[in-house]
C-alpha cells in the first residue's frame, strides 16, 4: 500500500493505464456516439495514454517527481488524440501542476483531481453534462478534503468515477436513446481504477467496460446527419493571447472545440465544415504542427474523379509561376516572403487530379501544402507533399515527372532529382544583418548556397559567379538560372560566360523568374 504517489508510481500508473485502455479499446469504441458516432474514442484514448508513458520511459531511472509529472503531462499533450484525448490530456496537466511540488498524499491527490477537473473543464469551449467531464467532475468532488490517506483518495475517486459513468445516460438523451453510457467518461473511469490498483497493490483482471443495453448497436453511418465535416487537431505553438483570439474564432466556425497546454505549446482539436479555415486560424494566432483532419462525413462531400495525375507548383511571382504552368503544373501563386492561402493550394491539389504531387518550393509554405494535403486525402485523394526548398528544387523535380509511372514511382523519382539539387540565390540586403559569412550592412551582396550564407560582396554579378563556383561539383551536369525583377542587365549571361569557359561539359539554361527580392535563383544537378 504506497503512501506517497512517487515518481515510481507515476511510471507504474501510466503504464498500466495505457494497457488497460489498449485491452478495453473496442469495448469503448463501441459506446462512442457522442459528439460524433466515429467508434475512435477507445482507440484514441489508449494513445493519448501510451504517448504519456512513452515519454516517461525516455526519462532517466533517477528522474525526480517534478521532472517526472512535467513529462507524463507533455506526454500526453503531445499525442492527444480527440475529443476525449484532449480532455484527459488537459487532466493530467492539472495533477502535474499539483503534484509535480507536492508529496504525494492523499489530500495532494484530492487537490490535484479538483485542479484537474477545473483546467478540463475550461479547455472546453461549450461544457455538455454526461461526458467525461462529468466523471471527471464528480470524481474530484467527492474526494475535495478528504484524509491524507492515499489509498482512500484513490479509491474513493475511482469508485465516485464508476458511480458518475452510469449516470450519464440520464444526462444525455443520445446515451439513452442509444442504451450506452459515454465512451470518453468510461475510459477515464478505467484510469482513475488504475491509479487505485498500483496505490493499493490490488490488480484487476479483465477491464470492466459497461456493454450497451439495447442490443448490438449499428454502425456508424457512413454520411452521419448533420454536424460539422471535419475534425481538425494539431499542435500549436503560441502565446497565450493568440490562443484566446483563436478560441474565439474556432467557436464560431464549429463546434466540439477544446483547446488545451499552456506555456506556449497548445493541442487544438475542433470540429468544422470548413478545415482550412480552421487550420489557417491557427496558422494566424502561431505555428501548427502535427495537422491531422479527419472526415467525419456530410451532404458537401463528393469523391474525386480516379486516374487523373497531375503536380502543383508554388510560384513567387507570375513569370516564375508561367515557367511552372508551360511544365505542366498546375500553379499556385504567392507573394514573395508570404505563404498561399492554404483554401488557393486546396483548390489546386482537387484541381490536378486524383493523385497529386505538390511542390512547395519554400520551406514556409511547406506546412500549408501539407495541411491542404490533409484535407484532401480526407476527400479521397492521393497527395504527396514533396520537400523542395527552392523553386529550382521544382523545376528539376518537375523535369522528371513522368505520369504514366505508377504515382509511388513517380513521387520517388521527383524527390531524388529534387534533393540532387543543389540551390542557391543572390540577395541585395535591405537591411543590417549578422549571418555566418559576416555581418551584412545595407547594399551589400549576399550569396546564399543550399540556405546558409556563403558569401558577402559589393557586385552582384561577382557574388553570383562565386556561388555557382562554389555549388559546382565533378558529377553538375545542368546549371538553372531564373533572373529576378531589377537584376543587372547580362547578369545571368555573365554567369554563363564564367561557365562556358570553366566547364564547358555542364548544359546552362535560362529562364526569366520576375521573382522579387533575389536578382538570382540557381540550382545546380
Amino acid at each position: 500500500m504506497l503512501q506517497v504517489l512517487d515518481a515510481p508510481a507515476v511510471r507504474r500508473w501510466s503504464r498500466l493505464a495505457a494497457e488497460t485502455l489498449g485491452r478495453a479499446r473496442r469495448e469503448i469504441d463501441a459506446l462512442n456516439v457522442f459528439p460524433v458516432p466515429d467508434g475512435d474514442t477507445g482507440t484514441n484514448l489508449h494513445l493519448t495514454m501510451l504517448s504519456a508513458a512513452e515519454a516517461l520511459d525516455e526519462l532517466p531511472a533517477d528522474a525526480d517527481t517534478a521532472t517526472t509529472w512535467q513529462a507524463f503531462a507533455r506526454g500526453a499533450l503531445l499525442g492527444a488524440r480527440g475529443n476525449s484525448g484532449v480532455i484527459v490530456s488537459q487532466a493530467l496537466r492539472g495533477l502535474a501542476e499539483v503534484l509535480r511540488t507536492a508529496e504525494g498524499r492523499g489530500t495532494d491527490l484530492g487537490r490535484g483531481l479538483v485542479r484537474a477537473a477545473e483546467l478540463a473543464r475550461e479547455a472546453v469551449a461549450r461544457p455538455v453534462e454526461g461526458t467525461v467531464l462529468s466523471v471527471l467532475t464528480a470524481a474530484a468532488g467527492a474526494v475535495r478534503g478528504l484524509s491524507a490517506d492515499l489509498a482512500a483518495v484513490a479509491g474513493k475517486a475511482a469508485e465516485e468515477a464508476r458511480a458518475a459513468l452510469r449516470r450519464t445516460p440520464g444526462q444525455l438523451d443520445v446515451l439513452a436513446r442509444s442504451g450506452v453510457v459515454d465512451a470518453g467518461g468510461a475510459g477515464l473511469a478505467l484510469i482513475l481504477e488504475s491509479l487505485a490498483a498500483v496505490v493499493t497493490g490490488s490488480y484487476p483482471g479483465r477491464p470492466d467496460v459497461p456493454a450497451p443495453t439495447r442490443g448490438t448497436l449499428p454502425a456508424p453511418a457512413a454520411e452521419p446527419q448533420g454536424g460539422p465535416c471535419y475534425e481538425v487537431m494539431y499542435l500549436l505553438d503560441a502565446g497565450a493571447d493568440a490562443v484566446g483570439r483563436l478560441r474565439r474564432e474556432l467557436d464560431a466556425l464549429g463546434d466540439s472545440l477544446v483547446v488545451v497546454g499552456g506555456d506556449d505549446l497548445w493541442n487544438v482539436h475542433v470540429h468544422v465544415d470548413d478545415a482550412g479555415a480552421a487550420i489557417e486560424a491557427g496558422m494566424a494566432a502561431g505555428r501548427p504542427h502535427r495537422i491531422r483532419v479527419t472526415y467525419l462525413g456530410g451532404p458537401g462531400h463528393t469523391h474525386p474523379p480516379a486516374g487523373r495525375r497531375g503536380v502543383v507548383a508554388v510560384a513567387a511571382g507570375p513569370a516564375l509561376g508561367a515557367v511552372f504552368g508551360q511544365a505542366g503544373a498546375v500553379v499556385v501563386r504567392r507573394r514573395p516572403g508570404s505563404s498561399p492561402p492554404l483554401a488557393a493550394v486546396l483548390a489546386a491539389i482537387r484541381e490536378a487530379g486524383s493523385e497529386v504531387a505538390v511542390l512547395p518550393n519554400d520551406d514556409g509554405t511547406r506546412e500549408v501544402a501539407t495541411a491542404a494535403a490533409e484535407i484532401a486525402r480526407e476527400e479521397g485523394l492521393t497527395v504527396a507533399v514533396l520537400p523542395t526548398r527552392a523553386s529550382v528544387q521544382g523545376l528539376a523535380a518537375l523535369a522528371v515527372h513522368d505520369p504514366l509511372r505508377r504515382f509511388d514511382d513517380d513521387v520517388v523519382a521527383m524527390t531524388e532529382a529534387a534533393a540532387h539539387t543543389r540551390h542557391g540565390h543572390v540577395w541585395v540586403a535591405d537591411r543590417e544583418v549578422m549571418t555566418s559569412a559576416g555581418l551584412v550592412e545595407p547594399g551589400d551582396v549576399l550569396g546564399v548556397v543550399d540556405g546558409d550564407a556563403a558569401v558577402v560582396g559589393a557586385d552582384v554579378t561577382g557574388v553570383a559567379i562565386e556561388i555557382v563556383r562554389r555549388m559546382m561539383t565533378p558529377a553538375s551536369e545542368l546549371v538553372t538560372m531564373l533572373e529576378g525583377v531589377g537584376a543587372p542587365p547580362g547578369l545571368a549571361g555573365a554567369v554563363r560566360d564564367h561557365l562556358a569557359a570553366e566547364r564547358p561539359d555542364v548544359e546552362v539554361v535560362v529562364y526569366e523568374g520576375g521573382q522579387g527580392g533575389y536578382p538570382l535563383l540557381v540550382g545546380v544537378e
